[in-house]
């Protein structure tokens, strides 16, 4: 399987990163069964932690004797990253649930839409807490900025700002 993932990156491994993959992939992946219950998305999640660690182009020199340590710290963040979409996911699919069947979007269109959102929700985790807050008064709630400032005793310029940071980051999260 190691090296399938090898060919895949198109990466001649070393010793270093054959040996870690040896010795600490299936410590990995019953791990990861354990917190996800699945094996199935454990197996998923273990390969990709190799494959960010392979990416970094890294050895398992300058992680002293915890090659674990790395392996889980990367697989936590991918953990993370999972629970989120799923939450995303589920907050969606109780969105939708109420619509008619003929009105349901497509597999595809759903999956983009999923997305979309997952992309949303990660760059809005990544802004200030009152940057976030100002962003989804005006989106969501429909307000214009004076109306935030003066809810939240902002100055407007303070509020335009906050917006400014917001939508930069919208920008790039495309």
């Amino acid at each position: 399987m190691f090296e399938v993932l090898m060919q895949a990156l198109d990466f001649t491994p070393a010793t270093d990163e054959q040996a870690l993959y040896s010795a600490h992939h299936g410590w990995l992946q019953s791990w990861l069964h354990r917190k996800l219950g699945n094996a199935f998305d454990a197996a998923d999640l273990a390969q990709e932690t190799f494959v960010r660690l392979l990416q970094r182009r890294r050895t398992t020199e300058g992680y002293g004797d915890e090659p674990r340590a790395l392996l889980t710290h990367i697989a936590k963040g991918l953990l993370i990253d999972q629970w989120r979409r799923q939450e995303v996911e589920q907050a969606y699919l109780d969105a939708i649930d109420h619509h008619p069947e003929q009105h349901m979007p497509s597999e595809e269109m759903r999956l983009l839409v999923l997305d979309a959102l997952c992309r949303i929700e990660s760059m809005l985790r990544d802004l200030p807490e009152k940057t976030q807050q100002i962003f989804l008064m005006a989106q969501l709630d429909g307000l214009k900025y004076a109306e935030i400032a003066d809810q939240i005793g902002m100055a407007l310029i303070t509020v335009k700002r906050h917006m400014r940071t917001a939508f930069l980051a919208c920008m790039m999260t495309v």
